[in-house]
């Protein structure tokens, strides 16, 4: 029978913040260690497991394949950890959080956070508001919300936690990319959606001409089920049902979108918003 080496808290620790941060020398403040001492832990980690988890890249340490896998498990068993701990030792958090969220983020990002926060603060009310970033961005500085996941339009606006790629959509059924002008359906004037489209069209000298306006992803999906236009949506909220367009149909490249997390100064006391916050942040970043 083969002894296995029991997997340490602080092992996993380390190896979740290393992941996180990008870096041994990011990952230090976060879990109250020198860089040594995480590198130390680590090796444990890889010693007790019999395989290299992380290997380092030209910018930042890269998941090996053992390492993924190990990476989900871990942030399961850190969870319950924590969530054990703040049954026996933690005081119950309460309040309410105002939180936004675009509609092509929500299912896709912001509905697996909720489902592990709502379990462990069943005290703290939620209340969702589902806009474009270009009108949850004003709604948190003014302190009407207390958090957004948004498109960022400047590289100084919330924390950064991943790109989420722009991408052509068409429907299949229809060859609505062979038309001059191209026609496409587009968000308000200030989405940067649309203007990584117009600038991508123009790269191109490719003519075009807004058919459709519409704020709502369920107006844009519907453009382009209809063989009205194609659109410029995130990657994330194609449905299966639309084709993405690329070169091969004559349309340039698309600027990724940064998602941050946005939060309002109002909010910088509650300690519900700065659980929420964290949780964003462990779950969603890159």
């Amino acid at each position: 029978m083969m002894n296995y080496q029991d997997l340490q808290i602080d092992w996993l620790k380390c190896f979740v913040a290393v992941v996180n941060a990008g870096s041994l020398s990011n990952a230090a403040p976060e879990v109250n260690r020198s860089q040594s001492a995480v590198s130390m832990q680590l090796k444990k980690l890889e010693a007790a497991l019999g395989c290299q988890l992380l290997v380092r890249g030209p910018r930042e340490h890269q998941l090996t394949a053992e390492g993924l896998t190990l990476l989900g498990y871990a942030r399961q068993i850190l969870d319950l950890h924590a969530e054990t701990q703040a049954v026996f030792h933690g005081e119950a958090l309460t309040g309410k959080i105002r939180l936004g969220v675009p509609d092509d983020y929500a299912q896709q990002y912001m509905t697996p956070v909720l489902k592990r926060f709502a379990p462990r603060h069943g005290a703290i009310d939620i209340e969702l508001f589902c806009e474009q970033s270009t009108a949850l961005i004003p709604r948190v500085e003014s302190g009407d919300l207390d958090l957004a996941l948004i498109s960022r339009d400047t590289s100084k606006r919330g924390t950064l936690l991943f790109h989420e790629p722009l991408v052509w959509v068409g429907s299949p059924q229809f060859d609505v990319w062979k038309r001059d002008p191209l026609p496409i359906a587009v968000y308000e004037n200030s989405s940067l959606a649309k203007r990584s489209a117009i600038n991508s069209l123009a790269l191109q000298g490719r003519r075009y001409k807004v058919i459709y306006n519409s704020p709502s992803l369920a107006g844009q999906i519907a453009a382009v089920e209809s063989g009205l236009a194609i659109a410029v949506l995130t990657q994330c909220s194609v449905p299966n049902h639309l084709e993405i367009l690329g070169s091969e149909h004559q349309l340039g490249p698309l600027e990724p979108m940064e998602v941050a997390v946005y939060r309002s100064n109002a909010s910088q006391d509650s300690p519900a918003v700065d659980s929420l916050h964290t949780l964003l942040i462990k779950t969603l970043r890159s």
